[in-house]
Parts: structure tokens; C-alpha cells; sequence
């Protein structure tokens, strides 16, 4: 079957030799270098997909060494090209990354793509190889239901990295010989790349009420659910946003290259559509709630958005931006519900966020040389060690401050106990940076919180502190 006596295999690229799509990458690599060429793709579309494609192929190279190879179906062909089997790369993506990934490779007799005026897919896929192979016989590997048409044309269909449905439209119109890791559980994958559990973080807009001893008001506590779910989709959109414009990043990661995005899991294609779904999603909940939240959501979008694209690139001025932006969780709570965010708590919230987002880095930076698209280099972990540990202790402080204020004992009938949070708040502060100093803090440290059974200890005890002072 895969002997030199065969015709030649054709194999698609985008989907099947990889699991990527390059448009989708250079499209989104290209946005990230220059976010103003956005504004020219309605005119290089105008003038066709093939146009567009190389449009952007001009502007962006693509890093073909690290791209998500399909392994079992590579492995597949390398055994083809050992029997002498005439093997050609045949993509609807510029001819200038079919070049790069053949001459990786070394794998193809040849390799076609788009050249600018002609948009290789589909039917003209077929015409192609019909053209080329002798007595019109070639076999055919693809993957997706564009090549429902070019299957029943071929000899032989491989199919690769397809989703069901395909699959089996697939075997109904032609002669499928062989199947490679066909795609399964994608609601699984999706939630994964959403980052589902970070939602969790989308709790601090229930602190308002919380605070101001308000959360059993049941219509505010919808209002506050409300919100939880609108900055839930937003922050997985823009979690998905931020996959897709850190893909070469991600995959030169020891950690990251394993994100569901990054290694080719889950789909390019509906990992992009998903982003628009989970927006709207998010601003149709949001519309259900006062209209402060709107804004406050807005804000937190473009600034996610603006950190995403540029902002995490400057040393400081990323986690500053990290520890901003779960501030406005507390704002978002408080706008979600009309119960005003006391300054102290921002206060607050500043500082001790601020010791998580450099814990965060810090943990990053101990462990590489370097953090890939960011603007810190070696030894920088030890300035970031010690300004985090200060931030931790300066929310202590602000703790301290408060609760010898007047305004506590509007709150407080007995605030005098409160002055327990303190040491409770030192020892979780000092504990974390210790074992990130020993190497054994996960990198994200709230979602160490989330499992580590001592902070939940902790935490109950320091809620058990806030009711008994109430």
C-alpha cells in the first residue's frame, strides 16, 4: 500500500501534517507585530484569499521548526518516503510555508501551495492533482470537510486529525484505507482551553458583598452571579485571545508548549471562533446589570487586551497590570451589585495582588534563563523575590491601618479581632515565597491556593476571624 509501486500521496498541510492552521497563525502573528493591519484586510480580501494569503505571508515568517507535527501520521510518511514512495505536500497556505515545512522536512518530492492569484483548496486541489498525476491516479490525506470533495477522487483517502462527522462523511463517499488521531472529546478540549477553572479567580466580585455583609440579599447575590459569569467568558476569551497571539512563545515553553492551544489539541480554527462567542456572551449577560459594570467590563477587556498584545513585553509594568486587573474584579463586584468598594480594600487589593503577580513571574524566572517574550533576563528573579515579599507585606500593613480606622467599627462589632488576620496573612505570605525559594510553588499562585490544603485551613480560619468579630 505504501510501497514505491503506489501513486503518489498527496498530503494536505494545515490540520493534517500539523496540528495548526498557518493562516490562522500568521494572521494573528501579524496582528500582534502590527495591530493597524487589521484595517487592511478588507482591501487585501477584495482581491481574493490567494491575495490575502500572501499579503500576510510577506509580512510574518513562520517558526516551522516548532510547529504541532502530527506524529503518528508523520511517522507514516517517513516510513512511505523509505519505500520509495512519491510524496507531495499540496496546501491551500502560501507557497512560501509549504517551501519552509517541505525543506524541514526533507520528506516531499515537492510541494504546492497558493501562489497569490490561485487559492489551492477544494476544487482546484483536485484539478491540480489530477493535472500532475500520471493516469489521474494519486492517493489523498486530509482532514477536514473541504476535502469531502477531493477524497472521492482518489484512490485511497487517509484521513487526519478529523472530527466525527467528517470521519464518517468520509467512508460513506470514498475508500477510506487509513485513519490518524482522529479528533475526540472537544468539549473537553474546549473547557481546557477556556481555562474554565480560572474562573475561580471571578469569585472576588462576591467580596463587596461579602465585606459589607450583604451576600444572603438574594437579588444581589444574582446580580454578583450574573457578573461572575460575564467575567467568565470574557476571561476565557480573552484567555484564548492571548493562546493565539503567544503561539511561538508558548511552544518554546518547557510548560506552556503543553497548553491545549499551543500543542495543536484543540483545532486553530475553533479555538479563533470561540473568541467572538465568549465576548458576546459576556456583554449580553453584562447587559442584564447596571450599566457601570459594562464599563468596568470594557475596561478590563481592553486592558487584558492591550496586555495580551504589548504591555507584558515591559519588565514591572506587566505585573502591575496583572495586579490592576484583579482589582477590578472587586470594582466589577461592586458595580455588579451598587455596594460601594471601600478604598481600603483596593488599597489592599493592589499590594497584596501585586505579591502574586511577582510570585508568579518570579517562579517563571528561577526556572528559565529567561521568560520567552517578556522583558526580563537572567537574575532578575532575586530583585523580583524581593520586591513581591515587600508588596505581600505592605497589604499587611494597609490590614493593620484599617482596622485601627474609624470606619471598621461601622462594620465591626467587635473589630478589635480582626487584628488576628494579620499573622494569619504574614504566615500565608511569608510560606508562599518560602517554598517558591525551594522551587515548589506552582507557577500560578492562586490556583496553588485553590489546592493547597493549607491555605484552606487559612482561609476558614480567617473567615471564621470575620464572623466572630462581626
Amino acid at each position: 500500500m505504501s510501497g514505491s509501486g503506489a501513486g503518489t500521496l498527496y498530503v494536505d498541510l494545515d490540520g493534517t501534517l500539523i496540528q495548526s492552521d498557518v493562516l490562522i497563525e500568521s494572521v494573528f502573528s501579524l496582528l500582534k507585530s502590527n495591530p493597524f493591519a487589521l484595517f487592511m484586510f478588507p482591501v487585501w480580501l477584495l482581491q481574493g484569499r490567494a491575495h490575502f494569503k500572501r499579503e500576510v505571508a510577506r509580512r510574518v515568517d513562520i517558526d516551522v521548526a516548532n510547529l504541532p507535527w502530527t506524529p503518528e501520521f508523520l511517522d507514516y510518511l517517513r516510513r512511505c518516503r523509505e519505500e520509495g514512495r512519491r510524496l507531495v505536500l499540496i496546501t491551500a497556505s502560501d507557497q512560501k510555508y509549504a517551501d519552509a515545512v517541505a525543506n524541514q522536512l526533507g520528506l516531499f518530492d515537492g510541494a504546492v501551495g497558493s501562489d497569490g492569484v490561485t487559492n489551492l483548496s477544494g476544487r482546484r486541489k483536485v484539478e491540480r492533482m489530477l493535472t500532475e498525476s500520471a493516469e489521474a491516479v494519486f492517493d489523498y490525506a486530509g482532514n477536514s470537510g473541504k476535502d469531502l470533495e477531493i477524497w472521492p477522487r482518489a484512490k485511497q483517502a487517509l484521513v487526519v486529525n478529523a472530527l466525527p462527522r467528517v470521519l464518517a462523511k468520509a467512508r460513506e463517499s470514498s475508500n477510506v484505507t487509513q485513519v490518524f488521531n482522529p479528533l475526540e472529546n472537544l468539549a473537553d478540549k474546549v473547557l481546557r482551553a477556556a481555562r474554565a477553572h480560572q474562573w475561580l479567580k471571578n469569585l472576588l466580585l462576591f467580596v463587596p458583598l461579602v465585606f459589607s455583609h450583604r451576600i444572603m440579599e438574594g437579588t444581589l447575590f444574582l446580580q454578583a452571579v450574573a457578573g461572575f459569569v460575564s467575567f467568565g467568558l470574557c476571561a476565557s476569551g480573552v484567555y484564548l485571545l492571548n493562546d493565539l497571539f503567544d503561539l511561538e512563545n508558548d511552544r518554546r515553553h518547557p510548560t506552556k508548549r503543553n497548553r491545549i492551544v499551543a500543542s495543536g489539541a484543540l483545532p486553530l480554527d475553533l479555538a479563533a471562533a470561540l473568541i467572538p462567542l465568549l465576548l458576546f456572551g459576556s456583554v449580553l449577560v453584562a447587559m442584564l446589570l447596571p450599566s457601570g459594570f459594562l464599563i468596568v467590563l470594557t475596561v478590563y477587556f481592553v486592558t487584558t487586551f492591550a496586555y495580551s498584545l504589548r504591555l507584558k513585553q515591559i519588565a514591572i509594568l506587566d505585573v502591575l497590570l496583572l495586579s490592576a486587573l484583579y482589582t477590578l474584579r472587586l470594582l466589577a463586584g461592586g458595580a455588579a451589585t451598587g455596594v460601594t468598594v471601600s478604598y481600603w480594600l483596593l488599597v489592599f487589593s493592589l499590594f497584596f495582588f501585586l505579591s502574586l503577580a511577582m510570585l508568579k513571574r518570579y517562579t517563571e524566572l528561577s526556572t528559565l534563563d529567561e521568560v520567552a517574550g517578556r522583558g526580563y533576563q537572567s537574575g532578575d528573579d532575586q530583585l523580583l523575590k524581593q520586591f513581591g515579599a515587600a508588596s505581600g507585606y505592605i497589604a499587611v500593613l494597609v490590614l493593620a491601618l484599617y482596622i485601627n480606622s474609624d470606619q471598621i467599627r461601622i462594620q465591626y462589632d467587635w473589630p478589635e479581632a480582626i487584628w488576628l488576620l494579620c499573622p494569619v496573612m504574614m504566615y500565608w505570605v511569608a510560606r508562599v515565597w518560602l517554598l517558591a525559594h525551594r522551587d515548589q510553588m506552582h507557577e500560578d499562585p492562586v490556583m496553588f491556593a485553590i489546592r493547597d490544603r493549607t491555605s484552606h485551613f487559612l482561609i476558614a480560619l480567617s473567615l471564621s476571624i470575620l464572623w466572630i468579630a462581626s
